[in-house]
């Protein structure tokens, strides 16, 4: 890293990230200093119903991609990172010119961080986000973590400690995406103490919601709030090897699908349940995975817990939580200057910025507390058009 850049960090920039609902791509445009950060603007940029639909059929178990669906895909997911980028900068007002650089995440579509050949594979084709946003890009935040033994995921706990943690109170930012995700910030500690996946967040509502009522997800949670949780069902769910695996760790779509639900359901005693009660059981699963482990012995949250991601628009599921986690006060992360849909985008802006800045990330998934540079630059050509 040259000294110039390493100067010159300080500034604008744009934080791209597609979730596992795979719906579009969230965008913000914020202003990054040592002091903190400051948000600009922000939309969601939806993908095209066709790439949508292509994206939900690449993480089916049984998908199968050949090389040249995978590499049209690639391209694809940057063209529309780049379309979102345009958007943005155009409804802030604000020219390519001023960016000092877009931190995007990809969209994931596998994720196998365990195993004798560990990775985790994220499409969206940086070098197409560059070319057509003329800004200097930096992405695949995930693979250096997971060469050097971690599981590429969840990365934001470097995140929420630095522009999240208190100097006299504990918290503990809960991302409710598809997959739900925790930090554990110490007082007076700019270091997570700890951040892992729990398990299911939306992605198994969400594909139930699909199947069932023919929408991308449950509204507020009323489908499910119609229901009524079978206690029977939800000690079968929480059977899952996954939940038996000792923090730091992380999960995907690949072990929680409707293959996975389906395999459940198949059981004889669950024949009678509605599907509005399946909905109800899957939303206490989401509640009860993750109330475990923020109950989890030894863990100081004395603060409260401050929910982001797309699980804080459902009341349904912040009744729950606040029930089931009562009397530690639940709310979001709006109650500490963040939009909860946007702390995540925010968070790759800030990894952008890390990395144009030289400095290393601080880490907690896989083998423990430990630093390190994340991120591959890629710089536009001056005179040069995008194809």
């Amino acid at each position: 890293m040259n000294a110039s850049r390493r100067a010159s960090a300080d500034g604008l920039y744009v934080g791209l990230i597609s979730g596992t609902s795979m719906d579009g791509v969230d965008a913000v445009l914020v202003r990054i200093e040592d002091g903190g950060i400051q948000h600009l603007g922000a939309l969601t940029h939806p993908y095209p119903e066709e790439l949508r639909r292509d994206l939900h059929r690449t993480i089916l178990p049984q998908a199968r991609l050949d090389l040249a669906t995978f590499s049209r895909l690639h391209v694809e997911v940057g063209a529309s990172f780049a379309e979102a980028v345009g958007s943005l900068l155009t409804c802030t007002g604000t020219s390519a010119s001023q960016i000092a650089a877009i931190g995007s995440h990809g969209q994931t579509v596998y994720h196998a961080p365990l195993g004798a050949h560990p990775y985790t594979l994220q499409i969206g084709n940086p070098a197409t986000i560059a070319a057509r946003s003329g800004v200097v890009t930096v992405a695949d935040f995930r693979a250096m973590d997971v060469a050097y033994g971690g599981e590429g995921a969840p990365l934001v706990p470097g995140f929420h400690a630095w522009v999240l943690s208190h100097s006299t109170d504990s918290r503990v930012i809960l991302n409710i995406g598809g997959i739900a995700n925790l930090s554990l910030l110490p007082a007076g500690s700019s270091v997570p103490l700890l951040g892992y996946d729990t398990g299911p967040g939306n992605c198994l509502m969400d594909a139930w919601c699909a199947r069932h009522r023919g929408t991308a997800f449950d509204a507020d949670g009323a489908w499910a709030g119609s229901g009524t949780p079978d206690e029977a069902l939800l000690q079968e769910l929480l059977k899952a090897p996954y939940y038996s695996v000792p923090p730091p760790k992380s999960t995907g779509r690949e072990t929680f699908n409707l293959d996975y639900l389906d395999g459940v359901l198949a059981m004889p005693a669950f024949a009678r349940l509605s599907p509005a009660d399946v909905q109800a059981t899957l939303l206490r699963l989401t509640v009860e995975t993750i109330a475990r482990d923020i109950r989890r012995p030894g863990q100081d949250v004395a603060s409260g817990v401050f929910v982001c991601g797309g699980g804080a628009r459902n009341g349904q599921l912040m009744a729950a939580l606040s029930t089931r986690l009562s009397p530690l006060p639940v709310t979001t992360t709006a109650a500490l200057g963040l939009d909860p849909d946007m702390v995540e985008a925010s968070a790759f802006a800030w990894f952008a910025w890390m990395r144009l800045s030289g400095r290393p990330v601080p880490l907690t998934t896989g083998t423990g507390q430990r630093a390190l540079l994340l991120g591959c630059v890629y710089e536009p050509t001056p005179g040069y058009a995008a194809v």
